[in-house]
């Protein structure tokens, strides 16, 4: 699927933080997780997914010109930095458990480490993309065990908040155990 345009879609407060990194010549090196404190329906477990996502987001994420003037036009941050996010590159590491892995509470499902400059700017589109995606296959993994062998299919397309939702949905839900298709089912 073609790489969506989101590197905006952050807490505001992330690009004025990071700015104020930039500016204070912060160069310390950030660790953040991303974990979950308890299983809300108590269902004991979690199934990561969303972790392709994530890496194309890091490797493609770009500042264009309408995205600097944007942020310019806010009249808070300082040129120098402008012309950071116009040159940007993610230089940091990241560490994941893989797609697919049962998860509990408190475990850590991805580290990343990188400039805090950097770092700051992660945090939102990280987790919209692992929880959303995660829910999505820990629900699947959970129906698919109560079919007890009966295949299970996903339509979550119908009722998607959008093409992204319906196709990241789609490949959480198979990750979670739902069946790509089903060619003959016996009545």
């Amino acid at each position: 699927m073609k790489q969506e345009k989101l590197e905006l879609l952050a807490d505001f407060y992330e690009f004025t933080m990071s700015n104020g990194y930039f500016v204070k010549n912060n160069n310390d090196i950030a660790y953040f997780d991303i974990f979950f404190r308890k299983v809300p329906d108590g269902g004991g477990y979690a199934i990561v997914s969303g972790l392709e996502q994530v890496i194309d987001f890091i490797q493609n994420m770009k500042f264009d010109e309408e995205d600097i003037e944007y942020l310019r036009n806010q009249k808070i941050f300082s040129d120098e930095y402008l012309n950071y996010l116009k040159n940007f590159k993610f230089t940091g590491d990241l560490w994941a458990i893989p797609e697919g892995t049962v998860v509990f509470p408190n475990e850590p499902l991805i580290t990343v480490r990188a400039p805090i400059v950097e770092a700051q700017l992660l945090e939102t589109m990280l987790l919209t993309i692992i929880n959303h995606q995660s829910l999505i296959a820990t629900k699947t993994s959970r129906i698919v065990r109560a079919a007890k062998g009966i295949p299970v299919m996903e339509f979550g397309a119908r009722r998607a908040h959008g093409v992204s939702a319906a196709i990241y949905g789609a490949r959480a839900a198979i990750i979670g155990g739902a069946v790509r298709n089903i060619l003959h089912i016996n009545s």
